[in-house]
């Protein structure tokens, strides 16, 4: 629906939402409202909007809460976009569409394998290099599966696939890791035939097996658990994971863009002691140990210069007496260097830098010390923050050491 309304009376319509809104109307209300008497709004034409109340005065503590209107506008678009399987925007139909770019994929493998077994040609064998590299993609598609939806099956008490199918898919990662690892290495038939017996057969059938199990298995049961605002939160989750081998629909990226510009997520203190963050909730206890704990020690420097917190780990490179708290940051830094932290701070609050680094060797540690500008998402400074790590044994490190190497 597209109402016949000019910006300027959309404008006041909106404007008016706004002021009822601080007077006890509901989100939700506010939202049918909008929607019977404005209709279809862009992002960018509410944003317009929203600043031009902001030049008559409206204050943007007053435009906040407006925001999530518009992001129930877009959620409801959104819904509309998942509400059935054949839907080109539903999940299910884009881990489906991925999963026949990666059947083409397998099958140039299986090809390409055949032609192996009776020629030792060189272009054959950068041929497989390159289609065992592509396939490597598979791991956002994995990695999509195992991190968005199995949460939401498990919510509802589902844990197989995870127990199960992500073993399955890390097995699946091991023989192509290990596959494009050999190849470069291979030397006469034999070696061919038994890289192709013990590696590529065996990978090719585990991914073939993969998609049978996602789409006979997986997949039905997770359309038969999950509710359709479940479905919009794995495709939003699906969006900042990405996707492989495919593009998403052009309306569903312009919608989930829309949704995350308006929505406005900020952190909240529930019952006094937990603070509830967009992605997750801490206790206060959780959260002043676990900075604690960080291998790197934290500083925080206020947007007024003042330093307002640090990290109290066991073992800090540089001192920090508590007495600090409070005191402006030029203060704690000898004349020599006060010059390079201005320029620094400068940088940051004008805009033109987000981020200095800097290594020095200090008594047989080697410290490496970086400063980050801290923005919230409109790119307002809020502070410095200074993170020091010693990193001589990072340095030092060579080789690879998985988590399944360990010794417990």
């Amino acid at each position: 629906m597209t109402s016949g309304l000019s910006k300027e009376q959309k404008k006041e319509v909106i404007k008016d939402i706004i002021i009822r809104l601080h007077k006890g109307l509901t989100v939700q209300e506010a939202t049918k409202e909008l929607q019977e008497k404005v209709g279809s709004i862009g992002s960018t034409e509410i944003a317009e909007i929203e600043q031009s109340l902001i030049r008559e005065g409206l204050s943007t503590d007053e435009i906040k809460k407006f925001c999530n209107v518009h992001a129930l506008l877009f959620q409801s678009a959104l819904q509309q976009s998942v509400v059935a399987v054949e839907s080109p925007a539903h999940p299910i139909s884009l881990f489906k569409s991925e999963n026949r770019e990666i059947e083409k994929i397998a099958g140039k493998i299986k090809e390409t394998a055949r032609e192996m077994e009776t020629s030792e040609s060189l272009q054959i064998k950068e041929r497989m290099k390159d289609l065992l590299t592509k396939l490597k993609g598979i791991e956002v598609h994995y990695t999509r599966k195992e991190q968005v939806l199995f949460p939401y099956l498990e919510k509802h008490g589902f844990f197989g696939p995870s127990k199960v199918m992500w073993g399955k898919d890390n097995d699946i990662r091991d023989m192509l890791r290990r596959s494009i690892a050999q190849i470069d290495a291979l030397k006469g038939k034999k070696e061919t035939e038994d890289f192709l017996k013990d590696l590529i057969n065996p990978l090719v059938e585990e991914v073939e097996g993969m998609i049978f199990k996602e789409e006979n298995i997986l997949f039905p049961t997770t359309m038969e658990k999950l509710t359709v605002d479940e479905w919009v939160e794995v495709l939003k989750a699906s969006d900042d994971v990405g996707y492989v081998f495919i593009e998403k629909p052009k309306e569903t990226e312009l919608l989930i863009f829309e949704l995350k510009t308006a929505l406005v997520e900020e952190p909240t203190i529930k019952d006094g002691k937990i603070i509830s963050f967009p992605s997750g909730e801490l206790s206060l206890k959780e959260l002043m140990n676990m900075l604690n704990t960080l291998p790197v020690d934290l500083t925080f420097v206020d947007k007024d210069d003042r330093v307002k917190y640090f990290s109290e780990s066991r073992d800090r490179i540089f001192v920090r007496p508590r007495s600090i708290i409070g005191r402006q940051v030029q203060n704690c830094h000898p004349p020599q260097s006060l010059d390079v932290v201005e320029k620094i701070l400068t940088a940051f609050k004008e805009g033109k830098k987000d981020f200095f680094d800097f290594w020095i060797n200090f008594m047989g540690k080697f410290v490496y010390i970086r400063y980050f500008a801290v923005r919230d998402r409109d790119r307002n400074y809020l502070g410095t923050l200074e993170v020091t790590q010693n990193i001589k044994a990072i340095k030092e490190l060579e080789g690879e050491k998985r988590l399944l190497d360990e010794s417990y």
